[in-house]
């Protein structure tokens, strides 16, 4: 017999096998139990990371990376360089959304600072949107742990307008310590874009004046 005679002679018994393996595995596999569904309306998490590039005129530039961590009404997060230079901050809080038409998100956490400064922090967070116009605020008070007469009150805010989806325009005011001028408070302009997942804005503070300087962010959710 050739060798090419072989090939071709059939192999039942392993033709026969293998169809009994095949038949057993397809049993298994609909006999097995499904995964158990996920419970519906479970949150998952949902992340944040941005940054704000400081411009300034007469110091160093320096970067403010802010990360955060959602899930449901859970709501973390972590800054550096935001509260004081050379510090970071660990945030824990709670997420509120109330409104349809009218919509108003609420964010009360506390959290520490470590570093150039050491403090306790409570803060809140608020967006509130009605159409295209936006009022976006934050609010902190620095309980400073190595010198309360160093203690203070942080805050930013932003008033806006979306013509279009991806567009927006307004002005903006921050009191701050990462950065000082003669001005307690500090007061500009500001353009964003928005696309998908990522979003940007520059904001000039103090735009006319000797003070003046600006800031770039850039964040993405994911």
């Amino acid at each position: 017999m050739t060798r090419e005679a072989v090939r071709a002679k059939p192999c039942w018994p392993l033709a026969a096998l293998a169809t009994l393996a095949l038949t057993a595995t397809a049993s298994a596999q609909e006999a097995a139990p499904a995964e158990p569904p996920e419970v519906a309306g479970e949150p998952s998490w949902e992340f944040g990371l941005s940054g704000a590039l400081y411009v300034l005129p007469d110091e160093e530039d320096f970067v403010q990376p802010t990360f955060k961590a959602d899930r449901g009404i859970l709501h973390l997060e972590t800054r550096y360089n935001y509260e004081d230079r050379e510090s970071a901050s660990f945030f824990a809080g709670a997420n509120f959304e109330f409104g349809d038409k009218v919509k108003l998100a609420l964010t009360p956490m506390i959290g520490g600072l470590v570093g150039e400064t050491d403090g306790i922090i409570p803060a809140l967070e608020a967006d509130l949107t009605i159409g295209p116009f936006e009022a976006y605020g934050e609010a902190e008070y620095v309980f400073d742990l190595g010198d309360s007469e160093s203690s203070y009150f942080y805050m930013w805010s932003e008033l806006s307008v979306w013509p279009t989806e991806w567009l927006r325009a307004g002005v903006v005011t921050q009191r701050t310590r990462v950065y000082r001028t003669d001005r307690d408070i500090q007061r500009g302009l500001l353009v964003g874009v928005s696309f998908k997942r990522v979003e940007g804005a520059v904001y000039f503070f103090n735009p006319g004046s000797d003070d003046h300087f600006t800031v770039v962010s850039l964040g993405v959710s994911f």
